[in-house]
């Protein structure tokens, strides 16, 4: 652990960064900010420093080429008192060699579930994709991740030295407006918010038998497709800060069909907003929603039937529970967890026998 009263060097190397747009990105720019404001010196290292491809099946997503000589330069520029890698793409594959081969220490972090997201656009095995990143963050001094039936999930797959992190939500701009947005509507709203992409589960969301009317919020590879596939539901596109928040106001439910996600920054956002989420049982979902005071939504194994009875939620409780998930404490949580790059010497014992 760091010494908690020392301002420090802490170097974030990501895969995933500006200007992509995702959960991942999102906590981890916060966090960033949060981190500099408590008076440390942050730099982050991600894909848009390097030469980058399309990821397959994800053009979205770019990836570094050949990214070692110039990411160790950076890194040895920078001289960092604690390197954090957050993803298991190329630059965070280069960070780890680099460390490893000089006896630095480093954690890392399960964001994704990359095994679930490959089967579900390829069909490939997720048993020898978690063999792959149980030996990717065996070699860290801890694994953070962001809810504890995913810690309880990757401890049964083996994997060590997991430390619990949670997230935030901004509370000054994820806040109840009025509700003025999708007025001509029929009642209720159903609302997703979110990436357009296959492993978001959508088609969940939007074969279900509702009253009122479904809006979609975001944008990604699968939206023209299922513009074709559902005409009478809303798409909007992406939306952003106060426009994203209006939005959620406005809706009666929010639909989260993923299976797949760690946590669901968008749980936490709408309910600051008011607005009660359903969702299926399970990581992520059922974390956020639980020890809540009042009904604030449901995870069921049935999305209909959380989606209709979200509509009988307290819309005070939920915007009450949201506030208590604060970006400052999901950032001190972060800083305790890092370690020193370099391990202390060993100690002599010069006491005489």
């Amino acid at each position: 652990m760091l010494p908690p009263t020392l301002s420090h060097r802490i170097l974030i190397v990501t895969d995933a960064w500006k200007p992509q747009v995702n959960g991942v990105v999102r906590t981890l720019s916060t966090v960033v900010q949060e981190l500099r404001d408590m008076g440390h010196t942050v730099h982050v290292i991600g894909p848009d420093r390097f030469r980058t491809f399309p990821c397959p099946t994800y053009p979205d997503i770019s990836l570094s080429v050949l990214p070692r000589r110039s990411l160790v330069g950076m890194i040895e520029a920078f001289k960092p008192h604690a390197l954090h890698i957050a993803t298991e793409g190329p630059l965070g594959m280069a960070a780890r060699s680099w460390a490893k081969r000089n006896g630095f220490l480093f954690t890392t972090a399960f964001h994704t579930r990359f095994a679930e997201y490959v089967q579900a656009r390829t069909g490939f095995p997720v048993g020898p994709i978690y063999a792959w990143m149980r030996r990717f963050h065996g070699a860290g001094q801890g694994t953070l991740v962001a809810t504890q039936s995913l810690r309880d999930d990757l401890a049964a797959r083996g994997f060590r030295n997991i430390r619990s992190w949670s997230r935030g939500v901004d509370l000054e701009l994820f806040k109840p407006y009025p509700k003025t947005e999708f007025a001509d509507l029929p009642k209720p709203i159903f609302i997703y918010v979110g990436r357009v992409a296959v492993e978001k589960n959508i088609e969940a969301f939007l074969d279900l038998d509702l009253p009122g009317s479904k809006i979609v919020v975001g944008g990604g590879p699968q939206l023209a497709a299922l513009q074709r596939e559902y005409p009478h539901v809303t798409f909007t596109g992406p939306r952003y800060g106060e426009a994203l928040a209006r939005a959620y106001s406005s809706a009666d439910v929010l639909v989260f069909p993923s299976l797949t996600d760690t946590f669901g920054l968008v749980i936490l956002e709408a309910l600051a907003c008011g607005t009660p989420v359903a969702a299926f049982l399970v990581t992520g979902p059922k974390d956020v929603l639980a020890n809540a005071t009042g009904k604030v939504g449901v995870a069921h194994t049935d999305l209909k039937v959380a989606a209709l009875e979200a509509l009988n939620a307290d819309r005070k409780a939920c915007r009450a529970h949201a506030e208590r998930y604060s970006w400052r404490a999901c950032a001190e949580i972060f800083l305790s967890h890092l370690v020193p790059l370099m391990a202390a010497p060993p100690q002599i014992d010069a006491s005489p026998d």
